[in-house]
């Protein structure tokens, strides 16, 4: 289906300077993000588009992206950008929390969520948000229940599994990929920077997507270590063969017999004076 096509349908609500480009689409795609898992929960039906054969449930991108402007929007909203915290419990998530909150300007808690930090004022993590993002519903629950205690606003990026309970705004997303997160983080940050003016619709973000994806320690030490080989590789000296004719006695290839040097042939020759030197004893 054309871009063309699929905007005056899937995009009808959106105006059209927030209409997507077919990179973004591409983008989504190739990351997965419209793919669900095998459960589908009652709240999610009106964001899954259809189910495959394999049993894998399909989400609606045109619904994704409505999300994520509508999402950009009530962030923006927010006057203070540190009253905004983005949550991910999930590994996969970590580094696009972090560099969501760099670029936005918002706080991030990324690891494990420390129970009272909205509603327990004694605790050293006591925040008081006015806005919660979070990756995944279900992972990151204890955080949403306390927002619902404390009356905060939730962005949640929802699987086709994902509970709705306590979320105000569900961005039907795969929250299980790792290029996935990143990528949804990363539009979601581009389009805050674009409603604040910082970034231009005109031109590309000048920070690429790859810095919101999760990365692997032991990946990285075994890329490091191949390049630390190939250095090294590169930096020895290669081997080096003289073409000159080695300095050899003549002798040796005429078969003309070697005469031995005549001081080789005193080392031979007995110790006269030391002899007579003992008879003298």
């Amino acid at each position: 289906v054309g871009l063309a096509t699929m905007s005056s349908s899937a995009f009808a609500a959106l105006p059209t300077v927030l209409h997507p480009k077919e990179e973004d689409i591409q983008m989504m795609l190739s990351a997965g993000v419209h793919t669900g898992t095998r459960n589908s929960d009652k709240m999610m039906e009106e964001y899954i588009w259809r189910r495959r054969k394999d049993g894998l449930h399909v989400l609606n991108i045109g619904k994704t992206w409505e999300k994520i402007m509508l999402a950009a929007r009530v962030i923006v909203a927010i006057e203070n950008p540190e009253d905004v915290v983005a949550i991910s419990a999930r590994p996969w998530g970590m580094r696009a929390v972090l560099k969501f909150a760099h670029y936005t300007g918002s706080q991030s808690i990324a690891g494990r969520f420390t129970p009272g930090t909205f509603t327990n004022q004694i605790t050293k993590q006591f925040r008081e948000p006015r806005l919660l993002i979070v990756t995944d519903p279900r992972t990151d629950s204890q955080a949403v229940r306390e927002a619902s205690y404390v009356n905060i606003p939730v962005i949640a990026f929802c699987d086709s599994d994902s509970p709705l309970q306590h979320v105000d705004v569900a961005i039907p997303a795969n929250n299980k990929g790792k290029h996935s997160i990143g990528l949804v983080y990363w539009l979601l940050a581009r389009e805050v920077l674009r409603l604040r003016g910082t970034v231009s619709r005109t031109s590309d973000w000048d920070v690429p997507v790859d810095l919101f994806f999760h990365r692997d320690i032991e990946e990285l030490k075994k890329n490091e270590e191949e390049q630390a080989t190939k250095v090294e590789e590169a930096a020895a000296p290669a081997a080096v063969y003289d073409d000159a004719v080695p300095d050899v006695d003549a002798g040796a290839f005429t078969g003309e017999p070697v005469v031995a040097a005549p001081e080789a042939a005193q080392w031979s020759a007995e110790p006269v004076v030391e002899a007579a030197a003992a008879e003298q004893w």
